[in-house]
């Protein structure tokens, strides 16, 4: 029981000095991007064929879920985004950010002069659009979960059944997350349905991570702190990687 405590003590404690660095070196990461003479979602390293896409859900007017205290999803989405971003421009990889402001993109391509009623449709539309004009990509939505009952809880990933590498994508996510960072999760993979749009129409590897529950405590607690969403971060670059 002694070596069982302590192996489980060593191991979180590396687990979380990996954490404090990660939360270093986004900031670094993201800071060096922006001070590029291009935009942050511009930076794309040549040493990767893969164009990583990362797609912080809702923004602008539309808030996506609103937690009891009034946590906003879409400022959890972006700020998560935006970890993940940073880590794989430091470590060279080619990505892209489908917005870095609090917006929505209907008007992104400006399709329409009018886009009265047709905000939220073209608003998936477009990162769609963005997502599969992006060379050799990879699909990552960052989005947060909400439920009438509080005691659910977990990070869950849904994938596209349009491609065989989202499935594959999605379960090193659910295992490299249960493993460093909720061991009792045990929520499986699930394929996205004709709910999900951008899951259902896109051609090439996607995955959508509901990253928890604020309509948890508990959670909304972790969700809210740099250091947590950092370890999120960690988690999907390095599933990414593989």
């Amino acid at each position: 029981m002694k070596n069982f405590a302590l192996s489980y003590t060593i191991k979180y404690f590396f687990y979380a000095v990996l954490t404090a660095l990660a939360v270093f070196l986004i900031g670094l990461a993201f800071s060096f991007a922006i001070m590029r003479d291009t935009k942050a979602s511009e930076v794309m390293a040549e040493s990767s064929s893969v164009c990583y896409v990362i797609d912080a859900g809702h923004g602008g007017e539309d808030a996506g879920a609103i937690s009891n205290d009034g946590t906003l999803e879409k400022d959890l989405n972006l700020s998560l985004a935006k970890a993940l971003y940073a880590l794989l421009v430091l470590n060279g990889n080619k990505a892209v950010m489908t917005r870095e402001t609090d917006t929505l993109l209907y008007d992104y391509y400006d399709d329409l002069e009018d886009y009265s009623g047709v905000k939220k449709l073209y608003d998936l539309k477009n990162r769609l659009k963005i997502a599969e004009n992006a060379p050799s990509s990879v699909y990552v939505g960052i989005h947060m979960n909400k439920f009438s009952v509080p005691k659910y809880s977990g990070l869950q990933v849904y994938y596209s059944t349009k491609c065989d590498e989202s499935r594959f994508l999605a379960e090193r996510i659910r295992e490299t997350v249960k493993n460093s960072v909720q061991p009792t999760n045990e929520r499986t993979t699930k394929p996205a349905d004709n709910s999900i749009y951008i899951l259902s129409n896109i051609s090439v590897p996607a995955v959508l991570i509901e990253c928890g529950f604020m309509s948890n405590e508990a959670e909304l607690a972790n969700l809210k702190s740099e250091e947590y969403r950092a370890s999120l971060a960690l988690c999907v670059f390095s599933a990414l990687l593989d």
